[in-house]
């Protein structure tokens, strides 16, 4: 699933091939994503300028002057920008035409994505209640403290809440308590405010560290598959159970948190 770092290098990714440009055409091919498509987004995009994108969690926002076309990627989607003459293929649910010549293509073979203008409930509904940008002031080791200290949750089930902070997925939220040193299952009330601070940094530090993977393919978006290049980088826990920490030589240890995949190692995170 596209997670925080993955969404944002899609958005600077696209974002140089939208700005200014006008819709002249928005043809949706395939209805039944995650919600349905509203047969109204046609009228509400084509022939309007855009002026900006924007990421807020996982989702994209395309601003216009009279509001923002919102996307989610869902679990298997992704965004290219293409000649408005590529044929489609049988997952290429939507195109929006610009003027350019160009087009942006939503691709989605599981339909779990969306296609919402900002103001239908749906859409609304989720974004509300959400948590700070990890990346944003507001995110501090302060803040995340106040957010545990009354909290039995395990600590990665925590940090995975976007009504505590939006899009630290299972990938990012494992390599981030390893770095920390926090075992996942630990329960976030039982956790010292100085590691809750050190958790906090080490969120952001491997959020960071994984937008500048993906940032080394942006100048070859509209060639590529529309994967950037994040997944190359070298995961420490992630996806490694069973073989040996990179730190300690320890056998990385794997159980299932709320229907997740979690790895840790069982010597280096306490």
């Amino acid at each position: 699933m596209p997670e925080l770092p993955e969404v944002e290098t899609t958005r600077r990714g696209i974002e140089p091939h939208l700005i200014q440009q006008t819709v002249t055409a928005f043809h949706v091919r395939d209805s039944r994503l995650r919600w349905p498509v509203s047969d109204t987004l046609v009228q509400k995009v084509v022939s309007y300028t855009i002026n900006s994108v924007e990421r807020r969690a996982k989702y994209l926002l395309i601003n216009f002057d009279h509001g923002q076309l919102m996307l989610h990627l869902g679990m298997s989607g992704r965004i290219r920008i293409i000649d408005q003459h590529e044929p489609a293929q049988k997952h290429d649910h939507i195109d929006m035409v610009l003027s350019s010549g160009k087009a942006l293509r939503f691709t989605d073979p599981r339909r779990f994505g969306s296609c919402f203008w900002h103001d239908e409930p749906v859409a609304q509904k989720l974004l509300a209640n959400l948590g700070p940008e990890p990346l944003s002031a507001d995110f501090t080791g302060h803040y995340l403290y106040q957010q545990c200290k009354s909290r039995k949750a395990a600590i990665k089930q925590v940090i995975m809440d976007n009504k505590v902070v939006v899009g630290v997925g299972n990938i990012y939220a494992a390599e981030s308590l390893f770095l920390a040193g926090i075992h996942p299952t630990r329960a976030a009330n039982r956790i010292s405010q100085p590691r809750i601070n050190h958790l906090s940094e080490t969120i952001q530090q491997v959020l960071s560290a994984a937008i500048k993977q993906g940032g080394t393919t942006l100048k070859d978006f509209t060639q590529s598959d529309g994967k950037p290049g994040y997944f190359a980088q070298k995961l420490m826990v992630y996806g490694r159970e069973g073989e040996l920490c990179r730190n300690c030589k320890s056998v990385i240890k794997g159980i299932r948190q709320e229907q997740r995949a979690t790895a840790y190692c069982p010597r280096c995170q306490t």
